[in-house]
């Protein structure tokens, strides 16, 4: 890991009408637009979507470092991400996040640690840590069979 701080930059760019057309150095740009629920097509990556992809991607991405510092032995990992939009304290935004994940693991007796450590998990993801709403832990740990 390079030493703190680190630092990102992304570009947002839209015409008057149409996706917006997000990119950052070296990424492939992507489109997006608002959703239904904002009388945007449905159809694309919103900023709510992304928001909850970021959130899911560094709880996995999160894990598998935790995973990893701990010599634990995993076969695959879900995380499925909701979230609550509301209006809260005269403002609109997320109030509720919910990580429902679902961990398999090939040993029977760890499964007390493969809790443990997607607790460790949602502790240290960053994106999580950086937002204004309790993001919540649905865990279930499956033994592969």
């Amino acid at each position: 890991m390079h030493p703190l701080p680190h630092h990102y930059q992304v570009t947002a760019e839209a015409q008057t009408a149409g996706s917006v057309s997000v990119s950052a150095s070296g990424l492939t740009p992507i489109a997006s637009a608002p959703p239904a629920e904002f009388g945007g097509p449905g159809d694309q990556w919103s900023p709510e979507t992304l928001l909850l992809a970021a959130v899911a991607d560094c709880f996995v991405l999160s894990f598998r470092a935790v995973a990893a510092a701990s010599k634990f032995e995993w076969t695959s990992l879900r995380c499925e991400t909701a979230g609550k939009l509301d209006r809260a304290e005269r403002t609109t935004r997320f109030t509720e996040i919910v990580n429902k994940v679902t961990l398999q693991i090939p040993a029977q007796d760890a499964e007390s640690q493969g809790h443990r450590l997607l607790e460790k998990a949602e502790s240290v993801c960053l994106v999580s840590n950086s937002l204004n709403v309790d993001v919540q832990l649905n865990a279930n740990v499956e033994v592969s069979s």
